[in-house]
């Protein structure tokens, strides 16, 4: 059994500690945040590694978050670890070329998607996981896995994900040196530029455009979610180019 998690109270406080140098507080951190780690790899399930391996790597992830937090940013430590947790993972398995399908799970994602289309057909939108989930009797979670275990090519334009206030899209994730606000930018006098921004616009703009950070990449950096790196971008790249008109 994991220990239990931590307060807010005791998460600070070790934080603060560990800031001095204390292993002793770094340890119970540590434990006191593998129950996130569970958490987060179980959407990797049925990937064709064992829940030990993934388990394994989470904490990697978990470990690399810890020591690259910092504690001035007012930033919950799970809003910054999950997606260091997730990248991690993800690199594992992209390096490991071990994504093995399994046949139930194919068919399961097959079958989602046909129902996704009947459902759409007759209400004008588009089911929710809940709705697939209880349609095929299963639970929501093997849904998802199916979906992301299936990686047939897409639109780089297909919204991957919703935040419930904008869509993030494929192309939001490539390194695209083509890209037109891209070539905007590396066109313009960009010092005069950033000095309209405010410093988190900045940092997403250099990441972005300057180093070829993709947006979940400076997410997982800065410790924010790829939704609100696109949102910033975006409104940072209207301020410059109303300050260019």
């Amino acid at each position: 059994m994991f220990p239990e998690p931590l307060s807010a109270e005791e998460e600070k406080n070790c934080l603060e500690q560990m800031a001095k140098g204390d292993e002793e507080a770094r340890n119970v951190f540590i434990n006191g945040n593998l129950r996130l780690v569970l958490s987060v790899i179980q959407r990797f399930y049925g990937r064709g590694e064992t829940a030990d391996d993934l388990f394994q790597v989470g904490c990697v992830g978990l470990i690399k978050a810890i020591d690259n937090f910092d504690l001035s940013q007012n930033v919950q430590f799970s809003t910054y670890a999950v997606p260091m947790i997730i990248g991690e993972v993800k690199r594992y398995l992209r390096d490991n070329n071990s994504i093995r399908v399994s046949r139930s799970v194919r068919d399961l994602a097959y079958k989602a998607i046909q129902f996704k289309e009947r459902y759409t057909k007759e209400h004008g939108k588009e089911p929710n996981i809940e709705e697939i989930a209880k349609e095929l009797g299963v639970e929501r979670e093997e849904i998802a896995v199916s979906f992301d275990a299936i990686q047939d090519p897409i639109s780089l334009q297909e919204p991957i994900y919703n935040d419930g206030t904008e869509n993030i899209y494929i192309i939001d994730q490539i390194k695209d040196n083509k890209n037109t606000d891209e070539l905007w930018a590396e066109n313009m006098t960009i010092k005069g530029a950033l000095e309209k921004l405010n410093e988190k616009e900045k940092m997403i703009v250099t990441k972005r455009f300057f180093q070829g950070r993709t947006q979940m990449e400076v997410a997982e950096e800065i410790g924010i979610s790829q939704a609100q790196v696109s949102r910033l971008e975006k409104s940072a790249i209207n301020h410059i180019k109303r300050f260019y008109k």
